[in-house]
């Protein structure tokens, strides 16, 4: 089995010395570097998404820059979502995010870890594990957001916050780990 199907299937892999992976996140990398030095709403910066997409624009996305993906065709967007300047999609397992979600400055989606033993660690594992996110969230600014979260719909997460663990829909969550606060009445 290779490292990528591997990281696909949510095992340990190789991630640092594998040369599939680290050309997948070169063209990552160029096309993250492409969208973030294009002019704001150009041909070309929508041309660099849909290429970091691996498909077409969903109606209504918004992603400011500078934005940054590991990997191509990993996160997925709704319609209609807002994503702020320096937003970061770790996204070796797969990041999804529903309809009409709105994203705040400098938030990450990390599906990546790492073995606590050193040497394991050294010798580059990483498991990867995916996110969902489902419609109408708002994220604050600086939140993060750790592998295997399921987030419900409706959410709101307060700036700052740290997700470690899935959110019901409609909650209301903040803190470091993050813990529900209140459900929204909607």
């Amino acid at each position: 089995m290779t490292e990528k199907e591997k990281m696909a299937r949510g095992e340990w892999h190789d991630a640092n010395f594998d040369p599939d992976l680290l050309q997948d996140r070169s063209k990552a990398d160029a096309l993250c570097y492409a969208f973030n030095m294009a002019k704001p709403g150009s041909e070309a910066q929508r041309e660099a998404l849909r290429g970091l997409l691996d498909a077409e624009l969903p109606a209504g996305l918004n992603v400011l820059q500078p934005v940054y993906f590991d990997y191509v065709g990993k996160t997925t967007f709704g319609t209609g979502c807002f994503v702020n300047h320096g937003c970061y999609f770790m996204d070796g397992g797969r990041i999804t995010i529903g309809d009409n979600v709105f994203i705040g400055p400098f938030c990450g989606f990390y599906t990546a870890s790492h073995p606590m033993q050193i040497q394991p660690r050294n010798r580059g594992l990483e498991r990867a594990l995916p996110i969902t996110v489902g419609d109408n969230c708002w994220f604050g600014a600086n939140v993060t957001v750790l592998q295997g979260v399921t987030i419900g719909s409706g959410c709101v997460i307060a700036a700052g916050s740290v997700v470690t663990k899935d959110l019901p829909d409609n909650a209301m969550a903040a803190g470091v780990p993050a813990e529900v606060k209140k459900i929204i009445e909607q």
